[in-house]
């Protein structure tokens, strides 16, 4: 494994850094701290523009390749990650009301709130597969002494699925580029998850552990590469890792300022590309992972 430091590529800027009381959501993970933000989720459209999510303030960023942000949505919510649906919808899930469309910069329709007699605990995080089925994870405050976070799929037909209902804290998730395999952060386990994609009919399908790691708070967010590769934000350690295929370590890359570190994602034409979010100083961070 090698040793890399990021470089800083992204910073929010001044105007769009909270200055009032913070939010709800802000006080219960951060009490008694000022919050500005806390950019989570990172993704690269078609365009190759960045997209981040800022939780407590209900806010989406779009940054363009030249580096301009702006502020495409902010709702009364928590918007913990947002992607764009094959169809073009802006698909979220947000900590307090579900799964949700953005449907104007201000304005949301909810999609779901949960199964019947079984409401989400708290959306964490989400992707989309290439057939159009979302995978998304519901977290809300369990933990190794309340292990019964959750992980779902929702089929392009609209059939909403629990996958699993037992991970310490179910965080990002991601899934390998041929589909196959699905990761999922289980954060206060500080491990890697890994189940296949093909799901039984019934029932609950077959899970493992696919890293064991340590230090800091545990994996937040996951990104991988066309070449398998899976990238890992190490929360509150101001780091990520990233691994091969089989789980063998390739690198690890510290941030030179920041620990919150909460979301990685590769850049589609540069696959060895790697951009680190830290929630901390509100910044975006890159490193190129050598072969």
């Amino acid at each position: 494994m090698i040793y890399l430091t990021a470089e800083p590529a992204l910073t929010l800027p001044e105007e769009y850094r909270h200055r009032g009381e913070p939010s709800a959501w802000a006080k219960m993970t951060r009490p008694g701290q000022p919050m500005h933000s806390f950019l989570e989720a990172a993704f690269f459209d078609a365009a190759r523009n960045l997209w981040l999510s800022d939780v407590p303030y209900g806010r989406v960023f779009r940054i363009s390749p030249q580096g301009d942000w702006q502020q495409m949505h902010r709702i009364d919510g928590e918007l913990h990650a947002m992607r764009i649906a094959p169809d073009g919808r802006h698909i979220a899930v947000d900590y307090r009301n579900g799964l949700i469309e953005l449907t104007g910069p201000e304005h949301f329709d909810v999609l779901s709130t949960g199964l019947p007699n079984q409401p989400f605990l708290g959306l964490s995080d989400m992707c989309y597969g290439a057939d159009g089925t979302l995978w998304f994870t519901d977290s809300g405050r369990t933990s190794l002494s309340d292990p019964r976070g959750r992980v779902y799929c929702l089929t392009p037909s609209g059939n909403l699925r629990l996958l699993l209902d037992c991970v310490p804290y179910s965080n990002g998730i991601c899934l390998s580029p041929d589909g196959a395999w699905l990761y999922i952060a289980a954060t206060r386990a500080n491990q890697v998850w890994r189940l296949s994609t093909r799901l039984p009919e019934t029932g609950l399908p077959m899970v493992g552990t696919f890293l064991q790691l340590s230090g800091g708070l545990g994996p937040d967010g996951l990104a991988t590469n066309a070449r398998g590769w899976l990238a890992v934000a190490q929360a509150q350690a101001g780091r990520a890792y990233v691994f091969d295929a089989l789980g063998d370590p390739l690198a690890e890359v510290r941030l030179p300022d920041g620990q919150w570190t909460t979301s990685v994602t590769f850049h589609p034409d540069v696959p060895n590309r790697l951009y680190i979010v830290d929630a901390q100083t509100g910044s975006v961070f890159t490193s190129d992972i050598p072969d």
